[in-house]
């Protein structure tokens, strides 16, 4: 427990932490506040039994406990604020930490790994963590300090029931470790229902157009309720498998307390123990465990915390790529691929691929589905780094740039495109957050965004949907355009830009990207016949190797790849409905 303890802690960073430690401090002195009750009793207690009843020692005792009352309000307020801030600072913090931590993270990372799961390390895990993490953490220590404290306040009345007190904490810590242990062969298992839960869902959601189209209802709510059914039942195999030790620490702190009353009973019969001090020892003997009662049902819990604190740190442990290069400012924008190699999950994606773009050119890359352009596009932009060779970038290697120095040479657009759910405006202003509206109305004049998002209910500032769940592929490819735009980086990726968009609007947007890609290095994974043709260099890719190279005049004439490709295009473009 103790290590758990600890390791939240130090998970909290230094700012909150010390919100939890001044909390804990105090904590010790609400339970000093909470344990006045004993000597306001005994005060009473013993003037009953010497005759000795007054006015003053009704005020005394009263005093006492007024004091008591009054600050422990007022402490408790202010440690539960301490704690609260504490909790949801973590959380907000780490999610933070997280996210810029992504950022670096090599691309690979995210194939590995599902979207489920992160998507529950940084909601699930991190809501468990400020709100029942901080709860299960304080209530503990809370607890095991009070009962303490009650503990040394008996001391001062007779050692021997304190000793004996202090045996029964013990024995609960022990009962509390068998606990944990046995929490952590489920709580493994709980954490992975949850994700996979997660995972369902979103699998769900996101695939509710192949579901209805395919007619899938029933086999993919078999799928997500068997997921539902596996975290209630591991949750109920918890309990099941909980209960009887907690059971157990309940029986050993109520069994240590009747102990403690017969005892002082015994020793008052014995004449050891004054009556006073007897009785005051049987009323201890009802409050001390009162406390720990309520941090044993929630210590149940501790492993979770460990648990949730671990998945987030093995986040944060994925070695990121070197980031802390020079802040460089390149003289020329050629681009030089030397001998690269790439692999994935031990698969060659990339093999020996040597390139040269000149600055200021436009180079198609074609090739097969699945042969490596979008992955050769993503090692020109530093998104993986590669296994052998180098990539140069005005004569310096990528890996020499600091990330943000580097990313501020290129713009993508992919044909994937993501939006946030923010305003159009915003989502443009992604390419230059300072950018006035002037500009950003600009820019979407010029990618042929304007006629639509004034169509919307309140134009620019419209809120999409995550995602852009409410725009269609064509119109999100025009918002990316125009977000690449604002930006204005030297070194244009296009993957596939028009790909998306309606054939009324391809002329618009075709000449939109001619003026966004004007005097720029422009790299482009393409399969329309315009866009190739009028490149510089064509480079044709195939399993993961330079195949051909050149000129459309020059590629059309050699059998190969590219003959066969634009042959297809040429037949496609000629087909008529008859």
């Amino acid at each position: 427990m103790v290590e758990v303890l600890k390791k939240f802690f130090d998970f909290c960073g230094s700012v909150n932490k010390r919100k939890f430690y001044i909390s804990i401090v105090l904590g010790v002195l609400m339970a000093f506040l909470e344990a006045l009750r004993v000597p306001a009793t005994y005060v009473v207690i013993k003037a009953i039994i010497e005759n000795t009843v007054s006015s003053s020692t009704a005020y005394i005792s009263l005093g006492i406990l007024l004091i008591s009352i009054v600050l422990t309000v007022m402490v408790k307020a202010k440690t539960t604020m301490l704690q609260t801030e504490g909790g949801y600072g973590t959380c907000a913090n780490k999610r933070i930490e997280i996210a810029e931590h992504m950022r670096y993270i090599p691309m690979g990372y995210f194939n590995e790994n599902s979207l489920g799961y992160i998507t529950s390390v940084t909601t699930n895990t991190m809501e468990a963590l400020a709100d029942v993490a901080t709860k299960v953490v304080m209530m503990t220590t809370q607890g095991l300090l009070t009962t303490l404290l009650i503990i040394c306040m008996m001391f001062a009345f007779d050692y021997r029931l304190a000793f004996m007190a202090l045996a029964g904490v013990i024995l609960f810590l022990i009962a509390n470790r068998y606990l944990q242990y046995r929490a952590l062969s489920v709580s493994e298992s709980k954490d992975s229902a949850d994700r996979a839960v997660v995972s369902s869902v979103l699998e769900y959601v996101q695939g509710m157009s192949e579901i209805k189209s395919y007619l899938l209802y029933g086999n993919e709510n078999k799928k997500l309720l068997k997921s539902i059914d596996n975290v209630s039942d591991i949750n109920f195999k918890m309990e099941k498998r909980l209960l009887p030790v907690m059971a157990l620490q309940t029986l050993i702190t109520k069994a240590t307390g009747v102990c403690i009353v017969a005892i002082s009973i015994y020793f008052y019969i014995n004449n050891s123990l004054s009556l006073s001090d007897s009785i005051m020892m049987m009323i201890c003997a009802f409050m001390i465990y009162s406390s720990l009662d309520s941090a044993g049902s929630f210590s149940a819990l501790i492993r979770s915390v460990n648990i949730a604190i671990e998945k987030a740190n093995a986040i944060l442990k994925i070695e990121p790529m070197d980031i802390n290069g020079d802040n460089i400012d390149v003289k020329n924008h050629d681009i030089d691929l030397r001998n690269v190699e790439f692999s994935y999950d031990k698969r060659k994606i990339i093999n020996n691929i040597s390139l040269h773009i000149k600055e200021g050119t436009t180079t198609a890359i074609v090739g097969p589905s699945g042969s490596g352009k979008t992955t050769l596009c993503r090692l020109i932009a530093r998104f993986w780094d590669v296994n052998k060779g180098s990539v140069k970038l005005g004569g310096k290697d990528v890996r020499s740039y600091s990330m943000d120095s580097l990313m501020k040479n290129f713009s993508f657009v992919f044909q994937s495109v993501y939006l946030f759910e923010d305003t159009v405006a915003n989502n443009i202003r992604f390419g230059n957050p300072d950018a006035s509206m002037e500009d950003v109305i600009a820019a979407a004049k010029k990618a042929c965004c304007h006629d639509f998002i004034m169509k919307l209910d309140k134009g620019y500032d419209t809120v999409i949907g995550e995602g852009g769940a409410s725009l269609s592929g064509g119109e999100k490819q025009r918002i990316s355009i125009a977000r690449a735009m604002m930006k204005s980086a030297p070194v244009i990726i296009l993957d596939e830009a028009t790909a998306n968009v309606d054939p009324e609007n391809e002329k618009e947007l075709v000449q939109a990207i001619e003026e966004l890609t004007r005097k720029k290095t422009v790299i482009m994974i393409a399969h329309r016949l315009k866009t190739v043709r009028n490149a510089d260099k064509i480079v044709v890719i195939d399993e993961g190797k330079i195949v051909q190279e050149g000129k459309h005049e020059e590629l059309i004439k050699q059998e190969g790849i590219y003959k066969t490709f634009i042959n297809a295009r040429e037949r496609a473009v000629s087909w008529k409905i008859a």
